[in-house]
């Protein structure tokens, strides 16, 4: 009897056979045997960071040369993982020379655990330059994931010099605009920033744990890969194909990675987002990817989780001056420069780029140039649901699931806007809080806010100036040497120190320092009378720099020279009669520190510094306690919604309230960094808006005028500012600026001189008007005027009555804070018991309970029929388009006196009634129509130029001493019925004004 084994039973065992065959060869080698080798190259150079590999050695080569960036977690050998797909031999086959930098394994290379961001920019640029001295020829510059973020941050570094183009694979530009895994940004950064200053300063992140934080990011695809490997294992040739690249995941492909560069990865480029703002730091320098010029070609991958196709497509808001391009492909991170996908689409695209950019080939028809894409509707930066699915994300997915991904998306939505919400009160409201909490008695400061600073982020970037970086703990140990000095030169608490100087690091410092010995910062202005401001502060000492000492010591008997140079390098000339010190010649190690001294002793109550007014012409000191600093810094932070992640553009000078009290205070207080300006010009503002990062800018009254209406000026519409903070910007200047930064808003501040008073137009959107008043500072409320007493207006019950809605009133402040109330202090004026400040300003609130400035009460024109309010008029007229500057002001004696307006036409512009676009009788009376005919000036005459002061303020003091305009075509007056006509000899002898 014959016994047959069914054919099924033989299979199964060949299966099993098979499988253990192949499974202890795996247990063994760590995978099959596939029989490839390694693509040949040679290593050419070899320093501490890197080695430089040329593949393909025995080839000369003509064709043009590409340097690949490996990501510094991932093996070189990235771009060969395949013999028949790798990147090397494909590019190779194509007339391209490959060269791959080799970071090697951090936790193998000496120093390797210590190394930066900067370090592997700087070594990127050395091999760049290593090999274009090799060749003679130009490079272009290709990376995968990080290695691509490290290619955009070299090229910026070098600002492209000897780059030809750059290319990316999967490489995020817009870090918080997508994160992996769709997680929201307001909880990833603050994590990210513990991470960075807790965890990775201090330890480093071995191979393995690299590759399984990979392979946790896709948690769905390592699970499948996995097991469809075991269901393979008996089907060799089937896996071989796939082996080089299994293995190269699993195993091969992943290196060390040196914890201070997660770090720097962390706080710089997710934390703050800097690769899309602007100013990062690379070797001490400020760098921008605005700053690339070469042209980009990004690789999207539509599947990708961890380079999402919205971070990655970041790179055209950033890089706002290169010509931009991607391709796109149906693939996952990973897939974008290793497997079939990448081989057949990837590496040859990037051939016919490179071709075609060194002016070889045509344009690659898969290469498009990249566009603003809408990604806002899709979860995940973009990657939709097709996409997962056809990549093998949505493999167990059933129909029901896109219902209920509607619903978690819907959900994930509203979470994520709660949030927001929830982190702008986390980070506001202990501010807020502070303000409430402030006591005479509470010691808060300048030079305290600053210490706690240093406390916090002592390594965080702090100062910007002239492309130099100083951090907190570099800038708090300079303002300890300078109290040295201070004390050495017999600085004591309380004395009242003269500061005339630059808006510089150095005058910044020397506030500080003056803050911390306890000392009266007296706030000069170079355009003013020196030895008044000086008699008026009672202050007999000056700190200058270099470039005011002559001036200084013209009006000081003693002068402390800080600033500008140290050492051996200059010689300050010592001037007869007078103490002149130079402070950079005192070695702070060798002053013996007194037993008085105590850093930061300032209570609220103390003064910490004195401004200067001047009103009608007339000077007059402004004293600043430590409280009114604080309600100002405080307040400011808030409204502005100031962090971290915010680099402050200050243009005012110190001297002046919104150079000191609302940028520099706002800064401190908002843990922000402060950009540091030579001067107020629309190139230099250009350049370093993008290269430091600058999210908010300062400005005082017509500043800004002198920027976007240069004919030098031109910015992109992805410029990284958000916000515009300041004073006195007229509306039509303020209409301007938001046209040419449409991401922009405008916050205006005004604050009475005590600080009793603090309104913000916080949400911006009424041009022209001051908002509210700031939580927790004085609630304020508007007193009716006896137009006929000029007094306050006292209704039938005795108490003062409030002004109704349009009414224009005087502003009072509730007097909260006894230990400073400068002003005049009412009580019994609404209600019984209450205390109210007077303010000396006029206003008026709308129906919205929004305020609006109408001038101060000395400054009103009492003309013979009507009271005129200035700011309207200037409002006015500045949203005129003809018109460059605008300033109002009176001439003549109290009840009968006029409103002049003045106007400049601008650049081009003639006065010619046949022209539409200049500036005609009938623009300026259309654009006064919205006043009643008797708050609109009398006169308005066009003028050739008008003053302004170092802050950039109208001086209408000095046109008023012009007089009245004589009569010409260039002069219109008021008739009647509110009409304007030519102001003619005949109409001049009628009306009698001269």
């Amino acid at each position: 009897m014959e016994f047959s084994i069914l054919p099924g039973v033989v299979s199964a065992v060949d299966k099993v056979l098979a499988t253990a065959q192949n499974g202890l060869e795996v247990l063994r080698l760590g995978g099959l045997d596939t029989g490839t080798k390694p693509t040949p190259f040679q290593v050419v150079e070899t320093e501490n960071m890197f080695r430089l590999r040329r593949y393909f050695p025995e080839d000369p080569g003509t064709g043009p040369h590409v340097i690949l960036v490996p990501p510094p977690m991932v093996s070189a050998n990235v771009y060969d993982v395949t013999e028949q797909y790798g990147a090397v031999s494909i590019l190779h086959s194509a007339g391209i020379i490959p060269w791959v930098i080799d970071f090697g394994s951090p936790d193998r290379e000496e120093g390797g655990t210590e190394r930066t961001i900067t370090d592997h920019v700087k070594a990127i640029s050395r091999v760049i330059d290593i090999v274009r001295e090799t060749t003679g020829r130009d490079v272009h510059l290709g990376g995968y994931s990080q290695g691509g973020m490290f290619s955009y941050q070299t090229a910026a570094y070098r600002r492209s010099a000897g780059i030809v183009s750059i290319i990316t694979y999967g490489s995020p530009v817009d870090m918080l605009g997508a994160l992996p895994l769709g997680l929201p940004a307001n909880i990833v950064a603050p994590g990210a920033e513990f991470m960075a200053d807790k965890v990775f300063s201090h330890l480093s992140l071995p191979g393995w744990m690299a590759r399984t934080g990979f392979q946790l990011l896709d948690p769905v695809k390592t699970a499948k890969s996995r097991l469809d490997f075991l269901r393979n294992l008996h089907d060799r040739d089937a896996l071989l194909p796939r082996e080089d690249q299994r293995r190269f995941l699993e195993a091969d492909g992943w290196v060390a990675y040196s914890g201070p560069a997660i770090a720097d990865l962390l706080r710089q480029f997710v934390v703050h987002n800097r690769m899309v703002s602007g100013g990062f730091v690379i070797d001490g320098d400020l760098v921008s990817l605005a700053e690339i010029t070469c042209p980009v070609l990004a690789f999207v991958g539509e599947a990708d989780d961890i380079g999402q196709p919205k971070a990655v497509r970041g790179i055209l808001r950033a890089a706002s001056s290169a010509n931009v391009y991607e391709s796109r492909l149906p693939v996952g991170h990973f897939g974008l420069v290793v497997g079939s996908k990448a081989g057949t689409n990837t590496w040859p695209r990037t051939a016919e780029w490179i071709n075609w950019q060194s002016g070889d080939g045509e344009s690659p028809s898969e290469i498009e140039p990249m566009r603003e894409v809408d990604d806002s509707g899709k979860p995940g930066g973009g990657v939709s649901l097709s996409s997962r699915v056809t990549h093998g994300l949505g493999a167990v997915a059933d129909a029901g699931t896109a219902a209920v991904g509607e619903v978690f998306d819907a959900a994930s939505s509203l979470q994520r806007t709660s949030l927001a919400v929830a982190q702008e009160s986390v980070r506001t409201v202990p501010r807020l809080f502070r303000l409430g909490q402030i006591q005479p008695g509470t010691r808060i400061s300048l030079g305290k806010l600053m210490s706690e600073n240093n406390k916090r982020t002592k390594d965080s970037e702090l100062f910007l100036f002239e492309n130099r970086v100083l951090s907190h703990e570099q800038v708090n140990t300079r303002i300890d040497n300078v109290v040295a000095g201070l004390i050495s030169c017999g600085i004591r608490p309380g004395q009242h120190i003269g500061v005339l100087m630059d808006t510089r690091p150095s005058a910044l410092v020397v506030v500080a320092a003056l803050s911390r010995v306890g000392a009266v910062a007296v706030m000069l202005s170079g355009e003013w009378n020196l030895s008044e401001m000086l008699r008026l502060a009672e202050s007999r000492v000056i700190i200058t720099d270099p470039s005011h000492l002559d001036q200084a010591a013209e009006h000081s008997k003693q002068v402390l020279v800080l600033g500008g140079g140290s050492g051996d390098s200059r010689a300050i000339a010592k001037a007869d009669g007078h103490n002149i010190i130079d402070m950079e010649q005192i070695d702070p190690d060798a002053v013996t520190i007194p037993t008085w001294y105590r850093p930061d002793p300032g209570l609220a109550g103390d003064l910490a510094f004195i401004l200067f007014t001047r009103a009608g012409g007339k000077l007059s000191k402004w004293p600043i306690t430590n409280h009114r600093f604080a309600m100002s810094a405080f307040g400011a932070a808030s409204a502005a919604g100031l962090s971290s992640s915010d680099t402050v553009y200050c243009l005012p000078p110190l001297h002046h309230a919104s150079g000191l009290l609302t940028t520099l205070g706002a800064t401190v207080a908002g843990r922000s960094r402060i950009a540091l300006s030579n001067g107020v010009d629309a190139e230099t503002f250009t350049t370093e808006v993008h290269r430091y990062g600058v999210t908010v800018v300062s400005y005082t009254w017509s500043m800004m005028r002198e920027i976007i209406r240069s004919p030098r000026f031109s910015i992109n519409n992805h410029n990284p500012i958000r916000l515009f903070m300041g004073s006195g910007m007229t509306a039509g200047l303020w209409e301007e600026v938001l046209d040419s930064f449409p991401s922009a808003k405008v916050l205006e501040f005004f604050a009475t001189a005590d600080g009793s008073a603090i309104l913000a137009n916080v949400r911006g959107d009424k041009l022209g008007s001051m908002g509210r008043a700031l939580p927790e500072t004085n609630p304020v409320q508007i007193a009716a005027v006896d137009p006929r007493q000029e007094a306050l207006e006292v209704g039938e019950n005795g108490y003062v009555r409030r002004a109704d809605v349009d009414e224009v009133g005087i502003l009072l402040s509730r007097a909260r804070q006894r230990f400073e109330s400068s002003s005049t202090v009412l009580r019994d004026v609404f209600t019984s018991h209450d205390r109210w400040e007077l303010s000396g300003h006029l206003f008026k609130q709308d129906a919205d309970g929004d305020y609006w400035y109408m001038g101060t009460a000395s400054a009103i024109v009492r003309s013979s029929d009507a009271y005129i309010f200035i700011p309207p008029i200037e409002d006015a007229l500045s949203r005129v388009k003809a018109v460059d500057q605008v300033v109002a002001y009176s001439v003549g004696t109290p009840g009968n006196q006029i409103a002049i307006a003045a106007v400049t036409a601008r650049a081009g512009e003639e006065v010619d009634t046949t022209k539409a676009d200049s500036i005609t009788v009938t623009q300026l009376r259309t654009a006064l129509g919205t006043l009643p005919a008797k708050q609109r000036p009398h006169l308005i005459t066009l003028v050739d130029d008008i003053p302004v002061s170092e802050s950039y303020r109208p001086l209408w003091v000095e046109m008023a001493k012009r007089g009245v305009p004589a009569p010409g075509p260039r002069v219109w007056y008021r008739d009647a019925e509110g009409r304007y006509r030519r102001y003619t000899k005949t109409a001049a002898a009628e009306l009698n004004w001269g």
